[in-house]
């Protein structure tokens, strides 16, 4: 069966961004000027995923009005003429049929995606995490549905790291002799550990923020103990997935993504996604570049150099 469903969580407070994200949803965040959730979304509907529900929370009001239409603004930019702008803002109202189911308790990754069993039911489905922005020349979601499509069981998202950064994320341990046998850059996962100490990781192959699910995740999910930080995780879930037979809906394998990402979750990341990707903008790179260039020697002098 063909994928067609995509969950985004998108619960999280956004403690990282404070205190921008006191009264604000960190998922709205500008990337020059597009909200992040909607870079998510258009990957999800570039995969053939128009079907997509968000998991919200208290607080997230703004994701489903900028998904909603805005009548008084479109009549006066039509007023007015500007129909550029007045294209822009009614594309993120018609991207995609968008869902809202609200997460009461912040319980993890895990119960997040659980929130999802009544709409996605019992067909596979992709999730997505807001922080993790993939280049739309990568395709990395449609190479992923067509994994699963073709061996069934779950799809994780894998990036190799420095072996330094591994307790960061979540990492995976391989089936080195499986793996051989599967195409260029797909493998099989025999079990994950989330946030391991650097000398516990058993690769440092880090999972990243996506996956295909086969629905099976959702009864594993029901049945899994807080793990790591007290919260529901869906690396222990997907761990339970690894050793299941096929037959039963087990088996993950993951897919390494030697693409563009940007990580919006993190400050540092996140000026340097907004930087880059205004660099490529025909309206914006030209000028910005060559500001960088004129100011590169400026911005990395020796303060004291200057005193």
């Amino acid at each position: 069966m063909s994928i067609h469903k995509a969950v985004i969580p998108a619960a999280g407070q956004g403690t990282r961004f404070l205190p921008a994200t006191k009264a604000s949803p960190k998922e709205m965040l500008p990337v020059v000027d597009v909200p992040a959730i909607e870079y998510v979304v258009r990957e999800a509907v570039a995969a053939g995923l128009e079907d997509v529900l968000m998991i919200t929370g208290r607080g997230k009001r703004a994701l489903e009005d900028h998904f909603d239409r805005n009548v008084e603004l479109e009549a006066g930019l039509e007023a007015k003429g500007d129909d550029g702008k007045l294209a822009k803002v009614r594309d993120s109202t018609e991207l995609a049929q968008v869902h809202y189911v609200r997460q009461g308790d912040p319980k993890g990754l895990g119960h997040a995606v659980l929130m999802a069993k009544a709409h996605v039911g019992d067909e596979a489905f992709a999730v997505l995490l807001g922080d993790d922005l993939i280049d739309p020349r990568d395709p990395l979601l449609t190479t992923m549905t067509a994994v699963q499509e073709r061996l069934g069981g779950s799809v994780v998202a894998l990036m190799e790291v420095p072996e330094d950064q591994v307790y960061l994320y979540g990492c995976a341990s391989l089936d080195a002799e499986a793996s051989d046998a599967l195409e260029e850059d797909v493998v099989r996962i025999t079990g994950m550990v989330e946030k391991p100490a650097v000398e516990d990781a058993p690769s440092n192959l880090a999972i990243i923020g996506r996956y295909v699910l086969h629905p099976r995740v959702f009864e594993v999910l029901e049945r899994t103990a807080p793990g790591k930080g007290g919260e529901i995780q869906l690396t222990d879930a997907l761990e339970t997935l690894a050793g299941m037979p096929a037959e039963e809906g087990g088996g993950v394998h993951g897919v390494v993504f030697r693409g563009r990402r940007y990580d919006t979750g993190d400050k540092l990341d996140y000026i340097k996604a907004v930087v880059r990707l205004a660099c490529e903008r025909e309206d914006l790179g030209p000028d910005l570049r060559e500001w960088l260039r004129t100011s590169v020697d400026e911005l990395t002098a020796d303060p004291a150099q200057g005193s």
